[in-house]
């Protein structure tokens, strides 16, 4: 005879075994709540509370989605939904823990750390819309030019659109883009520039969004100091920060 857990489940199924006890089974949605608890606290992938199943099945399923592409999908379509008559981009430095220094010993590293004044450092470069929340992500390294390795994040910013940026964004080329695709760039000028375009001071004001968007990435402590998978979880923290305007729309 099979006795119930006086719980109602038991943390180790071994146990249960041992003892005629019956173990819960765990629902699917638990690996996905051991994640966010992981990427809210940024402890390491073994203590994560037994209530969320094991923390293998957390990791592994973590990084079967991230190989799977999962992550970036799920942005992408909560993304669509954007308010895109304002897009503004800017990039975020971030220090890379000791425990994810783990490019190739020879050859250089890789995943995007690189040297800068800071140390072993990436970049997070963020296109957010009108209301601070994510459009498009990209990783460069800590020594990278904003401007150069953005080129390629304004696919969203078509006709009608106006860009807000500072002057590191700052280029002939991507002025000439954008007034090409019919949008607007309103972006800090150089002091040193000879080509004057049009600036708004009052409009550029509203690019603290995107500032606020990093600050609240920073509030996932997974995301704060860098260590494995780390464009995943900027994603998932981007879908997490996703859902809480929609929560509050609702």
């Amino acid at each position: 005879m099979v006795r119930q857990c006086p719980s109602g489940w038991c943390k180790r199924p071994r146990t249960a075994l041992r003892w005629g006890l019956r173990a819960r089974p765990l629902t699917p949605s638990a690996g996905l709540n051991g994640i966010f608890w992981r990427l809210r606290t940024g402890a390491p992938w073994a203590d994560i509370p037994a209530r969320y199943g094991p923390c293998t099945t957390c990791v592994n399923r973590f990084n079967r989605w991230c190989r799977a592409g999962h992550w970036a999908r799920i942005l992408d379509a909560i993304s669509d939904a954007c308010d895109g008559d304002v897009q503004m981009i800017d990039a975020s430095s971030i220090r890379v823990h000791q425990h994810g220094e783990n490019g190739p010993k020879k050859g250089g590293r890789s995943d995007c750390m690189g040297r800068s004044r800071g140390g072993l450092t990436m970049r997070i470069r963020a296109l957010v819309d009108a209301v601070g929340r994510p459009i498009r992500l990209k990783l460069a390294e800590g020594q990278a030019h904003d401007g150069r390795s953005a080129a390629d994040m304004f696919d969203t910013v078509v006709a009608g659109p106006t860009l807000l940026a500072d002057r590191a964004y700052d280029s002939d080329a991507l002025h000439g883009a954008l007034a090409a695709r019919g949008a607007l760039a309103n972006i800090q000028l150089m002091p040193n520039r000879v080509k004057r375009f049009h600036f708004d001071a009052e409009l550029c004001k509203a690019r603290n969004l995107v500032e606020r968007f990093f600050n609240k990435l920073r509030y996932f402590r997974a995301v704060a100091t860098r260590y494995d998978n780390y464009l995943a979880s900027v994603q998932l923290a981007s879908i997490c920060i996703w859902l809480r305007t929609h929560e509050s729309a609702a």
